[in-house]
């Protein structure tokens, strides 16, 4: 996720990387965040994995996250992004809305408040998908959201 949101903001996907330490740099990207209003969050709070891979197909959502509450923390929020087949669907399937394509949303109606549902390519490496047409699919809905980047 860390290199997309390099590549979107900064046009430098090894920006948010401590290359050093093999890890990320913290500060920066809380700053990032900060800086765009940009709040992060599983769809699910506990999952299995039904094979030793990070494939979606393999993945069992054991407790899923309250997401009404967590909007009730967050009363400025409109869009939320979806990183994957998996999590889209499920949020798809607990408020009745349309799975979007790859790159595009849905509008979907939680607790009377009105949202835009985007799904995005998974940000994980094992994503057969190049980082730089990943970061295209990020930057074209950020631009969506936050208008000019």
């Amino acid at each position: 996720m860390w290199e997309i949101m390099g590549e979107v903001f900064y046009a430098d996907s090894r920006r948010l990387v401590d290359e050093e330490n093999k890890t990320f740099r913290k500060e920066l990207i809380t700053a990032l965040l900060q800086e765009k209003g940009i709040a992060i969050f599983d769809t699910a709070k506990a999952v299995r994995r039904l094979q030793g891979n990070a494939s979606d197909k393999f993945l069992e959502v054991v407790e899923k996250t309250d997401i009404p509450a967590l909007l009730e923390e967050i009363p400025l929020c409109h869009d939320i992004v979806c990183t994957g087949q998996k999590s889209a669907e499920t949020l798809c399937e607990d408020f009745g809305a349309a799975v979007p394509k790859m790159g595009t949303y849905s509008t979907l109606n939680i607790t009377g408040r009105a949202m835009r549902l985007w799904r995005m390519p998974s940000s994980s490496r094992a994503y057969p998908m190049k980082l730089v047409d990943k970061a295209r699919y990020y930057a074209a809905m950020m631009e969506s959201i936050f208008g000019d980047l």
